[in-house]
């Protein structure tokens, strides 16, 4: 348990236990961070954030130019934005992805230049595309029929010409969730492969003011292999031969998506970085050989796995319950001060996490079941944990590798408010985002 060793799979890259069984972050020790800042806290690891910015940076670079192209990273705000957020993945030489009119205005408040950024989602309004082409998007990945003309249409009103890809369902089943599976026919994002892009490009090269970069996938997420990747860099890379051959014209890029997959428990191993850039740069090459076309111009976009393990949630322990479950098993409720409002991936997906008392030493020795203060019994943080035989009232608990997701689909259920993201580096401490207050809640309130 006192194993630096033990640690690294799901904890952040700079967590260590002391010799107390104690647990610091950066240097600063879990319990200093709970007295000054409170708990529930959202708790980053700024530089192992940074470190693994860099990683897709460096090796997605190393991997394309082997073949002859350039891969642009971007991260995928979705998984957690802030302004902070946003800034460090600039100066790390990442693009980034927005998927609404507030991530993009995040954007805009980081001071992201328009060029890098990427603008997603299936139903944008009116006013969210203007905002984008005003703030010059890089590209706008488009998602309908109607939305083809929409863009269109904004363009032409700002006098300007939109750089568009089509975001394909490439029917590629990726072994993941069924909510978190996005390429499969039956669901809201994108083109039909077989039925729909054909007549999608056509609409888009009958607009003057739209420049048609290429086709976007994104097949899913918390995905471990690239087999998955490779059949839908085909289909695509197929679809711009095809594009090339009816239309002569030579579509530039091409965007795989992201999804790859992050360590939730200490028996997951993802691929790293390095290997996924090697796997999909092979995977490209070997594509557009047997399609005899040039490779074209790739980006990626990572969100999870950049942020992900990089942060942890702290908690407060308030009670501990023991349940008779049958005459063989019986397990120990422990209640924390946060729950399914600050972390509902649990609730929503059947996600796992891992956990530790992090506040002393303790050997975990019973089968737990970490809880939220919530009025739901599904109110789960950690479903099956093993957590010391004497947990008790006030000992602080972190759960790992909740960076990604956590923040982005909070909520105020029963009225909670959030807590807030506090970046932890060597030199010190400071709110990311600060934590909500009831006051903040009431602010919204007509009487």
């Amino acid at each position: 348990m006192n194993d630096q060793a033990a640690l690294t799979p799901v904890f952040s890259r700079n967590t260590h236990r002391g010799a107390d069984g104690s647990m610091s972050i950066a240097g600063h020790d879990v319990r200093d961070l709970a007295r000054e800042f409170g708990t529930p806290a959202y708790l980053v690891d700024v530089d192992d954030a940074r470190s693994r910015a860099r990683e897709y940076r460096d090796e997605f670079a190393r991997a394309f130019e082997g073949i002859g192209t350039v891969c642009d990273v971007f991260y995928a705000g979705k998984a957690f934005l802030s302004v902070a957020m946003a800034k460090l993945v600039r100066e790390e030489g990442l693009h980034l992805d927005v998927c609404s009119g507030g991530e993009l205005a995040v954007a805009i408040r980081a001071g992201v230049p328009g060029e890098l950024i990427g603008m997603h989602g299936n139903n944008k309004s009116v006013a969210e595309i203007d905002a984008a082409l005003a703030h010059g998007v890089g590209r706008i990945v488009v998602d309908s029929f109607e939305e083809i003309e929409r863009v269109a249409d904004a363009a032409a009103r700002a006098g300007a010409t939109a750089k568009v890809m089509l975001r394909v369902k490439t029917g590629v089943e990726a072994h993941t969730h069924e909510f978190i599976a996005t390429a499969h026919e039956d669901q809201k994002f994108g083109f039909g492969l077989e039925t729909q892009v054909g007549e999608a490009v056509r609409r888009v090269l009958a607009r003057e003011e739209l420049q048609l970069l290429g086709f976007h996938s994104h097949i899913g997420s918390q995905i471990f292999e690239s087999d998955g990747f490779a059949v839908a860099a085909e289909r695509l890379i197929g679809l711009q031969l095809a594009v090339a051959k009816e239309h002569g014209v030579t579509l530039p890029e091409l965007d795989l998506g992201g999804g790859f997959g992050i360590a939730y428990l200490p028996s997951d191993v993802p691929l790293a970085p390095s290997v996924m850039a090697d796997q999909l740069a092979s995977i490209v090459q070997k594509a557009c050989t047997a399609a005899g076309t040039e490779i074209p111009r790739i980006s990626i976009e990572p969100g999870r796995s950049v942020i992900g393990p990089a942060g942890m949630t702290l908690y407060t322990v308030g009670t501990v319950k023991q349940v008779v479950v049958d005459d063989e098993l019986s397990r120990t409720y422990v209640a924390v001060d946060g729950g399914m409002s600050d972390n509902p991936r649990p609730v929503l997906y059947d996600a796992e996490y891992h956990c530790e008392v992090v506040n002393r030493s303790a050997e975990p020795a019973t089968q737990s079941r970490v809880v939220g203060k919530h009025c739901e019994s599904g109110d789960i943080v950690v479903r099956d944990v093993l957590l010391p035989n004497d947990i008790r009232a006030d000992d602080l608990v972190l759960v790992a590798a909740t960076g990604a997701y956590c923040r982005s689909l909070s909520s105020t259920y029963n009225h909670v408010p959030r807590p807030p993201v506090i970046a932890v580096e060597e030199a010190g401490a400071r709110p990311w985002i600060r934590r909500e207050t009831i006051e903040d809640l009431l602010l919204l309130e007509s009487e």
